[in-house]
């Protein structure tokens, strides 16, 4: 089965964002990671990670707070930031590529507790006059809930854990780290599901 078809035409990019506080419309985006996805012998897994470091826009508010939790430095020397409107650029550019090459005909966000880094993505889309979101407009893959579908669990960490995946807390909350846990999940409760059964079934029961 090829990605496009396991989910009706949508590319699904796992995202990860960590910003300067809660307020998608006060604090800025500091950090944003993806992975991108494949079937492999109708298995879902992991292709391939990119990640940025974003300057904070200027004007926006960084909490002390966030920071402490996050762990950046934004006076590091080794975080080499690009713009916010150049990163997004830059990731909406390969969302396209990507959805060529898998033959989809729009892309969709997964994510943990989707609708917080759908809320920031969109401000800042909407911040740098960006028309051109290759993301569903509002529809999302969010692991939190499916987390607590499969494992009983909501939290990232804990459902990680539930489904046998290492998760390391000193490298939690980095958006690189926070991705690549997020698409091991993702991947996880798609592959467990016993998805053609439930399909089959759907499709006997409207035959009758």
């Amino acid at each position: 089965m090829e990605l496009s078809e396991r989910f009706r035409g949508y590319l699904p990019v796992v995202l990860d964002l960590e910003t300067g506080g809660f307020d998608h419309q006060a604090n800025p985006i500091l950090q944003l990671a993806c992975c991108f996805l494949q079937m492999q012998d109708d298995r879902l897994l992991i292709k391939s990670q990119v990640s940025w470091d974003v300057e904070p826009v200027a004007g926006l508010v960084v909490e002390p707070a966030s920071l402490k939790v996050t762990g950046i430095d934004l006076e590091d020397h080794a975080r080499h930031a690009m713009e916010e409107a150049a990163v997004l650029r830059e990731f909406f550019s390969m969302v396209r590529a990507e959805m060529k090459t898998s033959g989809c005909h729009r892309a969709i966000i997964v994510a943990h507790n989707a609708a917080f880094d759908q809320g920031f993505l969109h401000t800042a889309c909407a911040r740098q006059a960006i028309k051109r979101n290759p993301f569903h407009p509002f529809t999302t893959l969010d692991t939190a809930t499916l987390g607590a579908l499969a494992y009983g669990h909501t939290v990232l960490r804990e459902a990680c854990r539930r489904a046998d995946i290492d998760f390391s807390e000193a490298r939690a909350h980095g958006a690189a780290y926070d991705a690549d846990r997020t698409a091991e999940l993702f991947c996880h409760i798609v592959n467990t599901w016993d998805f053609q059964t439930a399909w089959l079934d759907s499709a006997s029961a409207e035959d009758y």
